[in-house]
C-alpha cells in the first residue's frame, strides 16, 4: 500500500469514523473504495473473495457476529452481497457504544424500502455515508493545485496560478477518466479501461443490481443517449425519443425509467439537482435535474470517442468537459461540507454549477473550454445571475468563477470574476 495515492475523501473518512460507529463508502466500481478503506482499517473481510463468497454469505446469515469480529475499524468489503449484515452492524454499534467500529464498502445504492425483508433499520445516527467518485484531476496528479476552492470562498483580492495542460492533454484526461488504475498506464491501455467499464455495465452490472434481466444493446443505446444529453434537463420521454431516432428498436418510457434507475443504483450516472435561490423579482426556475455521468470517460466510451474525436468536435468536447468539471467540483464540495447544483430559469439564464456550503456560503461557476469569447460569455452570465439574487435574504456569492479547460494563468479580473484552468484547481 506504499504506492497509495492520497484522496480527498481520506480526511472525510477519518472524520466520519471519529463521530459514528460505522461508515458506508459507496460509489462506482473501480473508483478505489476498497483501497481507500484499507488505509485506515485494522482488519478486513472481502465478502466476494473468490472461493469464499458462498461461505461468507452463509455465515452472515447463520451468525453475522462472527464476520464482524476483528480489530477495528473492521472493513467489510462488498457488504451488500449479504444484506443482513446491515442490521448486524447497526446492532453491534448500538451495543459496543464506540465510534469507528466498521467500514462498509459497496458499488450499489442501498434502498431500504426495496430490501425491507432483509434490512429492518436505516442505520440513521449510527452509520455515516460517504459517496466516493473517480479521481479528480488534483488527486490524479494532473492538476498542480495552485488554486484552492476553499480559499476562493474567502474572496481573495488576488489569486495566482499557471497551467501547462494543453487542449490535447485535457482531451486525453477526459477520455481516460479518473479511474485509479489508469493513472500509471500507457495512454493506449488507459483509454481501453472506460470501454471495458461500459461493456461490464451493459453485459452484467445493470442486470445484477436488482436481478432484472436487461438487454445489453438497449443499455448501450441509453448510455449513448445520456451522453448526447449531458448537462441538460432532458426528460425520460426525450431520452426515449432520442433513442428511437438514433437507433432501431422500440422503447417505452417505463423501460427507459427502469434502466435509468438501475444505472443510478450502480453509480454510473449522478444527476444534479437545481438550485433555488432567493431572487429580487419573481422568475420561474426550472427544477428538473441535469443529466450527468459520474465520470466523463463513460460518455466518451459510450459514444465510441477518443481524444482526437473530441478535438475535432469542440461542441461535443465542451459538453463532456463539463462532466469532468462537475465530477471534480463534487469531490471538492464534499470536503467543504457542500453540494453542487445547477441553475436555469424561464429566461434561459443558466449557471453550470453552484457550490453551496452548509454555512450558506456559495460560489457561482460557469464551465468553458477556453478562449476570450467563451470566457466573456461565461462572465456575462455570472454577473447577470449575481445581480438577480436578493442579498437581503441570502448572502452575496463568495465568488464568481469561469472554470476552463485551457489557459496559461489563473487570475482575478477587474470585475472580480476569477478565471481558473481546471489544471490549477484543488479542494
Amino acid at each position: 500500500m506504499n504506492d497509495y495515492r492520497p484522496r480527498v475523501v481520506d480526511a472525510l473518512l477519518k472524520r466520519k469514523l471519529a463521530g459514528k460507529g460505522a461508515v458506508l463508502i459507496k460509489g462506482p466500481k473501480w473508483c478505489g473504495k476498497t483501497t481507500t478503506a484499507e488505509q485506515v482499517a485494522k482488519s478486513v473481510l472481502y465478502m466476494s473473495d473468490t472461493g469464499s463468497r458462498d461461505q461468507n454469505i452463509k455465515l452472515a446469515t447463520i451468525d453475522p457476529h462472527l464476520i464482524l469480529d476483528g480489530p477495528t475499524p473492521r472493513l467489510i468489503d462488498e457488504w451488500q452481497v449479504a444484506p443482513v449484515l446491515w442490521d448486524a452492524v447497526r446492532f453491534e454499534v448500538d451495543h459496543r457504544k464506540k465510534h469507528g467500529q466498521f467500514i462498509l464498502t459497496g458499488s450499489v445504492v442501498m434502498h431500504e424500502e426495496e430490501d425491507s425483508k432483509q434490512i429492518q433499520h436505516t442505520g440513521t445516527g449510527r452509520i455515516a455515508r460517504l459517496v466516493m467518485r473517480p479521481m479528480s484531476l488534483w488527486e490524479s496528479g494532473d492538476s498542480n493545485g495552485q488554486v484552492s476552492l476553499s480559499d476562493l470562498f474567502k474572496s481573495p483580492e488576488r489569486i495566482a496560478g499557471t497551467c501547462d495542460l494543453t487542449l490535447q492533454d485535457i482531451a486525453f484526461i477526459t477520455c481516460r477518466g479518473g479511474w485509479p488504475d489508469t493513472i500509471s498506464m500507457d495512454h493506449s491501455v488507459a483509454l481501453d479501461q472506460a470501454f471495458d467499464y461500459v461493456d461490464a455495465v451493459a453485459e452484467t452490472d445493470i442486470s445484477e443490481v436488482d436481478h432484472v434481466n436487461r438487454a445489453p444493446e438497449q443499455t448501450r443505446r441509453l448510455l449513448r443517449s445520456y451522453a448526447r444529453n449531458q448537462g441538460t434537463q432532458t426528460s425520460l420521454t426525450t431520452l426515449r425519443d432520442d433513442m428511437k431516432a438514433n437507433e432501431s428498436g422500440t422503447f417505452s418510457e417505463d423501460t427507459v425509467g427502469s434502466y435509468v434507475k438501475a444505472l443510478n443504483k450502480i453509480y454510473v450516472i449522478e444527476d444534479m439537482r437545481a438550485w433555488n435561490p432567493n431572487l429580487r423579482s419573481k422568475t420561474a426556475i426550472r427544477t428538473s435535474d441535469n443529466r450527468y455521468f459520474i465520470d466523463p470517460s463513460i460518455a466518451t466510451a459510450a459514444l465510441g470517442l477518443g481524444p482526437t474525436d473530441l478535438i475535432n468536435d469542440l461542441n461535443t468536447f465542451g459538453l463532456i468537459f463539463e462532466t469532468l468539471c462537475v465530477r471534480d467540483l463534487r469531490v471538492f464540495a464534499d470536503a467543504l461540507d457542500g453540494n453542487v447544483y445547477h441553475y436555469r430559469d424561464k429566461d434561459k439564464l443558466e449557471c453550470d454549477a453552484i457550490v453551496h456550503l452548509r454555512n450558506g456560503s456559495y460560489g457561482l461557476i460557469e464551465i468553458k473550454l477556453g478562449g476570450d469569447s467563451l470566457i466573456e460569455d461565461g462572465v456575462e452570465s455570472l454577473l447577470t445571475l449575481a445581480k438577480k439574487i436578493d442579498t437581503t435574504k441570502m448572502k452575496n456569492p463568495s465568488f464568481l468563477m469561469v472554470l476552463t479547460a485551457v489557459g496559461k494563468y489563473a487570475f482575478r479580473r477587474e470585475d472580480g470574476v476569477y478565471v481558473v484552468p481546471i489544471g490549477c484547481l484543488k479542494d
